[in-house]
């Protein structure tokens, strides 16, 4: 899907600070002639610097679920008007269809630069963000689905509970929760970004020094909105499929319950699988080799504040031992 450029996207690439540029696209070993994937486009950042390291017959695939990342891959100031490169309206979860369909089997590398970007936060009207009072939307893909509105007015009490508690590691989800419904059953649902910061405020007690009340609760809600959690499991096994032998995953996630879903991925994927139904059997064959954590220097935290907490997980696909993939 190709979308028209829009004036904002050229604003939105001079805003956006890329996370572990050069780390990333380091971690990926760039062959000239190899097909890649990134999977969050965003504004292009890692984008434009795989570009740079493949050669005339390298290929680049992008995905975005949101169409303003779309827009800004089409305007003319994101210089990503390159025929090694295109661009689907996807979440990377379909990547192995999506590239299926493109006549691709097999990449040799996957970049996943996990969570929302500095335009999307930074757009009021997008409602990801407490610092503004707009529409409580926050979809990354503003085309489909439910917004968290739409959730609050919908959810009942235990299920809110649970989003808030397993998804922004909420102490005060069930407070949170039944002020939530007690206003909706006065007939106020929460329908902005500014009554829900206001309610939090006021159902919780005690907070962490320096942190908003609402921090936590607005996390929450958009991985629920954006199923976040769910694609980035099919997403990872989605990329394993597609690796070729030595092919890398680089993966940047920022808050611990996406770190944990790729250090657990990594992991398993990295140590033979003993059938204890069949010990005669061989074992099934490790698929990965974890090569490492890489977090951001102190210079580029200080640059932008917003990598302080981004972690890089790499990993190497292995060849099966027969010299077939596993």
């Amino acid at each position: 899907m190709t979308l028209a450029p829009t004036s904002a996207g050229a604003a939105d690439v001079a805003r956006h600070v890329t996370v572990l540029l050069e780390e990333a696209v380091q971690a990926l070993c760039i062959q000239a002639d190899g097909t890649y994937v990134d999977g969050t486009f965003g504004r292009g950042g890692h984008s434009r610097r795989v570009l740079q390291d493949l050669g005339p017959a390298g290929r680049l695939v992008a995905f975005d679920k949101d169409p303003e990342a779309l827009a800004a891959a089409s305007a003319p100031n994101t210089r990503v008007q390159d025929p090694r490169f295109s661009i689907c309206h996807a979440s990377f979860a379909q990547m192995r269809e999506c590239l299926a369909e493109m006549g691709i089997r097999t990449v040799q590398g996957v970049l996943l630069d996990l969570g929302v970007s500095s335009p999307q936060i930074d757009t009021p009207q997008r409602g990801f963000s407490f610092r503004f009072d707009a529409p409580l939307d926050m979809r990354m893909d503003t085309t489909r689905g439910q917004t968290a509105a739409d959730f609050l007015a919908d959810a009942d009490e235990r299920r809110i509970a649970q989003v808030i508690r397993d998804y922004g590691e909420e102490r005060f989800a069930l407070p949170i929760a039944k002020a939530l419904v007690a206003r909706r059953e006065s007939g106020r649902p929460v329908r902005t970004t500014g009554e829900l910061s206001e309610l939090v405020a006021r159902a919780g007690k005690t907070r962490e020094p320096g942190q908003d009340p609402a921090t936590r609760t607005f996390q929450a809600l958009r991985i629920q909105v954006n199923a976040e959690l769910e694609e980035l499991e099919q997403g990872l096994a989605a990329a394993l499929d597609l690796l070729a032998p030595e092919g890398r995953l680089a993966v940047i996630s920022f808050h611990s319950l996406e770190d944990r879903i790729v250090k657990q991925f990594i992991a398993r994927e990295s140590r033979e699988v003993v059938d204890r139904r069949a010990l005669l059997a061989p074992p099934k064959a490790m698929k990965l080799q974890a090569l490492g954590r890489i977090r951001p220097s102190d210079d580029e935290v200080r640059a932008n504040p917003r990598s302080r907490s981004a972690i890089l997980r790499v990993a190497r696909r292995l060849p099966h031992p027969s010299g077939t993939l596993a």
